[in-house]
């Protein structure tokens, strides 16, 4: 448990600050006015309330009690990171922040929240909770956490770069172009783009405002015909690209968004906003100065997620370093890790540094991490969003697990992938629930489907040999992945709520899992693109399926051979087949030595 001092002395600040504004309570989500998922030091406000360092999570502090609520991959991270005795833990599917509210507001009860840090969405569900008891729910001006929290840093400014088209594939003007026929067939007179990644990409830019994001935080409103509007910090730029940029679209600062917002409503424009990714105060502003909001997904992202030909090239590109750089570490770490004197710290700092050599060594460049590295021994690797510090770093011992889930940026593509390493020899259990995940990673994998398939339909198939044994996961089997952009990117993704049908071009994450608490993780990740449909010998319709696109070998130690069917042996057989070639030239002699005995053919096991 961390220090709750400092926490309970926030929350009683925080509760006083309230009573002065008559506010019975207040919602303090994971959110900037971006709606990112990952934020800059100065959007940290649930972090710097609660303690709690997730990436999704919420708090409601009421004048009595308060509850952080979180999902099923933070339910252990947040007993470590938040004093139960302030903020009760709140399993956020569960019991959702709506449904708690009607249990503990009372009638005539005011509840204040961030118009800029909630949608539309959000702010619904929680109006109805409140009125349903009688409360109501109401924006504040100004953010009561902000007010209290003295040394809050300033936003950050990051410098903006150019993404070239030999990377991107395709101009911004012709992105622009695109973007503008599709508010034409919705009959919207603009869109407002609030999310960071679809401003990158649109704009074939990329920034530094978020680590280990390649993203600046603006915002554009983008007209169905003429320039564009982007509202993006000067100083974020030089001279080359703001004279780039212009070119595109006018360039005005933040401030001037308000003003840019309400302009729209005195021209009587319809404009289009994803009422789930678009901060409330945007539709607000327009609203009131009389124009029309309509509903509609970010016509961004479904073009951003069909990655094309050339962004499939920088994926390939990006995978046969990064597995080579992964390749180099499990192989320093099988000679190191029986000694007892691998640590968590010590691994996670060798990978990135094997990764910034091997990029090197193939002439590209590692601009960042995709994230920071889940470096899990033991029971740490049953913690879903593990993060490594001193306070909590482990020595990877004989007889147990070790789970690392990592992932690069590099200028042509995105990676992220998880290993799960066996230390010593494994015992019986542990190859058991390996395998069933192993055999639900293949299910995913091997899949072919019709046009039309969505997430939700394909999560079971990572399931089903867990359900078999009686057992789950509490995360979805897979998220999109941007181009040198985010690692988690919409709209589609394979969990219980995946609801976007898969294109060609999609890259998603096929990463079950299992989680034995205070012993060990399981998960078994890596990147799959959706191909484009193709027939089947004896079919009647032409069917999608997936390419893996990661380039790592799978612990044959964890594996139980008696589970599996012969056509998974034979996909794993024919996974590690494909690496040496395709690994080699970047791999030192007795690199590839070791890759060539992890890959032997499964029927080779005793």
């Amino acid at each position: 448990m961390t220090d709750s001092d400092p926490h309970r002395d926030r929350l009683a600040r925080l509760r006083a600050e309230l009573a002065r504004e008559g506010l019975s309570g207040f919602i303090v989500p994971h959110a900037d006015e971006h709606q990112s998922e990952y934020l800059p030091a100065s959007a940290e406000r649930l972090a710097w309330l609660t303690g709690f360092t997730g990436s999704a999570g919420t708090a409601i502090v009421l004048a009595t009690r308060a509850a952080v609520f979180v999902d099923g991959r933070y339910t252990l991270q947040v007993v470590s990171e938040v004093d139960a005795d302030l903020f009760a833990h709140v399993h956020l599917v569960e019991t959702p922040p709506s449904q708690w509210l009607k249990a503990n507001a009372a009638s005539g009860d005011r509840i204040g929240y961030d118009p800029w840090l909630m949608t539309a969405a959000e702010v619904r569900r929680l109006e109805a909770a409140c009125a349903a008891v009688g409360a109501e729910l109401v924006a504040v001006a100004a953010n009561p956490v902000d007010r209290i929290w003295t040394d809050r840093p300033a936003p950050p400014t990051g410098a903006v770069s150019l993404h070239p088209v030999a990377l991107a594939g395709e101009t911004a003007e012709e992105k622009i172009a695109r973007l503008q026929a599709l508010l034409a067939e919705d009959k919207a007179d603009a869109a407002v783009l609030g999310q960071a990644d679809s401003i990158a990409w649109t704009f074939n830019l990329r920034g530094a405002d978020i680590a280990h994001n390649p993203v600046a935080l603006a915002w554009a409103i983008l007209p169905r015909s003429g320039k564009p509007t982007l509202f993006i910090d000067g100083r974020k730029l030089s001279n080359t690209v703001r004279d780039a940029l212009s070119a595109l679209a006018d360039i005005n600062e933040p401030s001037h968004l308000d003003d840019a917002l309400a302009g729209l409503g005195r021209d009587k424009a319809t404009v289009l906003i994803e009422p789930r990714a678009t901060a409330i105060a945007v539709a607000n502003a327009i609203t009131a100065a009389g124009g029309t909001v309509i509903d509609g997904a970010d016509p961004v992202s479904l073009p951003k997620a069909r990655k094309n030909a050339t962004e499939i090239a920088g994926s390939h590109s990006a995978h046969v370093r990064d597995g080579a750089a992964m390749v180099r570490f499990l192989a320093w770490l099988d000679a190191g890790a029986a000694s007892g004197t691998v640590d968590e710290l010590t691994a996670a700092d060798r990978l990135a540094a094997f990764r910034a050599e091997t990029a090197k060594a193939d002439g590209s460049e590692l601009v960042d991490l995709s994230f920071d590295t889940i470096s899990g021994a033991g029971p740490n690797g049953a913690i879903v969003h593990y993060r490594v510090s001193p306070a909590t770093n482990r020595r990877l011992e004989s007889g147990s697990l070790y789970l690392v889930d990592s992932g690069a940026q590099y200028r042509d593509g995105t990676t992220d992938i998880t290993r799960t390493v066996a230390i010593g020899t494994p015992d019986a259990e542990m190859r058991d629930r390996f395998t069933r995940v192993l055999k639900g990673h293949i299910a995913v994998a091997s899949a072919r489907f019709p046009a039309g398939t969505t997430g939700v339909m394909l999560d079971a198939y990572a399931r089903r040999p867990l359900w078999e044994a009686g057992l789950d996961f509490d995360h979805g089997t897979g998220h999109g992945i941007g181009s040198f952009l985010s690692v988690h990117e919409g709209p589609a993704s394979i969990s219980k709520r995946g609801n976007v049908p898969f294109e060609p071009g999609m890259i998603l994450s096929d990463e079950p899992g299992y989680y034995k608490t205070g012993a060990w993780g399981i998960r078994i990740e890596n990147l799959i693109l959706v191909t484009p449909p193709a027939a089947i010998p004896g079919g009647e319709r032409e069917m999608l399926g997936f390419e893996t696109l990661t380039l790592c070998p799978i612990d044959r130690r964890l594996i139980d051979t008696a589970l599996l069917t012969p056509a998974e042996i034979a996909w794993v057989d024919a996974y590690h087949a494909r690496l040496l070639p395709e690994l080699g030239h970047l791999l030192a002699d007795d690199e590839q030595t070791w890759l060539a005995e992890a890959t032997r053919p499964l029927a080779v096991l005793a």
